[in-house]
């Protein structure tokens, strides 16, 4: 039985990186490998991500524009998640909207580009 997918970001800036997830969005670094860390397990509530210290694949020119996520995260209540963002001056690349598929959502960018999305059910 699959329990659960962890998505793996590149960082050149691991220890930039674990601040920003710790400070901005609220998770927990659980472990780093190696000194200085070349890769990090991270986690908020039962969602972990987990970074490795390598080359960030190049981005699509349009990555932006086209919104090409880099991950979906559900969440039980996107509002008080969007508020919480808002009050860390968290970057915002779509404000919190209720979506035509029945989701109620917003998406970020991260310190390193990355667009994540935050959504919950309608």
């Amino acid at each position: 039985m699959i329990r659960q997918i962890v998505p793996l970001f590149f960082t050149n800036d691991i220890p930039g990186t674990i601040a920003y997830y710790r400070e901005q969005l609220g998770f927990d670094c659980l472990g780093t490998w190696n000194d200085p860390p070349v890769y990090a397990f991270l986690a908020r509530d039962r969602c972990a991500i987990h970074l490795r210290c390598a080359e960030p694949p190049t981005s699509n020119a349009d990555k932006y524009e086209d919104e090409l996520l880099d991950a979906y995260i559900y969440v039980d209540d996107a509002d008080a998640l969007y508020a919480e963002y808002t009050s860390k001056g968290v970057e915002f690349a779509r404000q919190l909207g209720d979506m035509p598929w029945k989701c109620r959502e917003f998406v970020i960018k991260d310190c390193d580009g990355r667009l994540l999305a935050f959504g919950s059910d309608l």
